[in-house]
């Protein structure tokens, strides 16, 4: 596999020029590189970009489904659950990737203002 041409498929990914990307995936460019510059791998920017027909192309040409991008500091499922790609993240549970547990709800606290007011009270 290759490294090269890998910018331009990165960013034909998070544009959604999907016969770009098809093309540098059958030139063989590597899916799961992550370029020393981005720090950030083509399916996770395709999903941050909101292109789930690239996304879902990508998964089905060997981008590994769990890789997180170092960057955003993401995996692929919780960068499809941030954007709300509900069919990536199906497609990535079909491929066996374990859903993230849902984030705790916070524990209500009330307001700066009424945190200050009592105090102001005592």
């Amino acid at each position: 596999m290759s490294g090269g041409n890998w910018k331009e498929l990165f960013n034909a990914g998070c544009e959604g020029d999907l016969a770009l990307v098809e093309y540098h995936v059958k030139c063989g460019v590597d899916l799961n590189y992550a370029h020393p510059e981005f720090l950030s791998t083509p399916l996770v920017g395709a999903i941050l970009a909101g292109q789930e027909a690239v996304a879902l192309y990508l998964l089905a040409h060997g981008a590994i489904p769990d890789l997180p991008s170092e960057f955003d500091g993401l995996t692929p499922i919780q960068a499809a659950r941030r954007v709300g790609l509900q069919r990536v993240e199906d497609q990535l549970v079909a491929l066996g990737v374990a859903q993230p547990a849902p984030a705790p709800a916070p524990a209500h606290r009330p307001g700066w203002l009424r945190r200050w007011w009592r105090r102001a009270d005592a």
